[in-house]
């Protein structure tokens, strides 16, 4: 059994959803490890990850529509000390979640046909985001 870490700079260009399939399918390979599991781990609050549909962009428009709904920067909230957009990515990366756990088979992420692993930024403004990756397998 090996592992392998690395982590991956993402810049966000503020509220959105970025594509990271390949990255973390270009370093997979690159381990050199052909089954095992992957650990994505997203290290901050306001911002998460999610495994989503990757043919139709309409989609990613929707998720990120939704979450505003969901947790609206009109609500009052007790924690806005970074902006209006401060508590409810707080609560939008609750909801998506910062870790992902993906089986890994003939060196590559078991993702079906229309699944992709995308970044969701909650914040406004840009940020300089880090995503950890963590291989154990052989």
């Amino acid at each position: 059994m090996r592992q392998s870490i690395t982590t991956i700079g993402i810049a966000s260009h503020g509220r959105g959803m970025i594509e990271i399939t390949a990255q973390v399918c270009d370093w997979v390979r690159d381990t050199g490890m052909a089954t095992g599991l992957l650990t994505v781990f997203c290290r901050h609050t306001s911002a998460s990850l999610v495994i989503q549909e990757n043919a139709a962009p309409e989609v990613r428009h929707d998720i990120v529509d939704w979450l505003d709904r969901i947790a609206p920067e009109t609500a009052r909230y007790r924690h806005d000390d970074e902006g209006a957009d401060d508590m409810p990515a707080h609560l939008k990366s609750v909801l998506t979640g910062v870790s992902l756990s993906i089986p890994v088979h003939g060196g590559q992420p078991m993702l079906g046909a229309w699944q992709g692993l995308y970044l969701v930024e909650h914040r406004v403004r840009p940020h300089r985001r880090e995503v950890v990756l963590h291989l154990i397998g052989e």
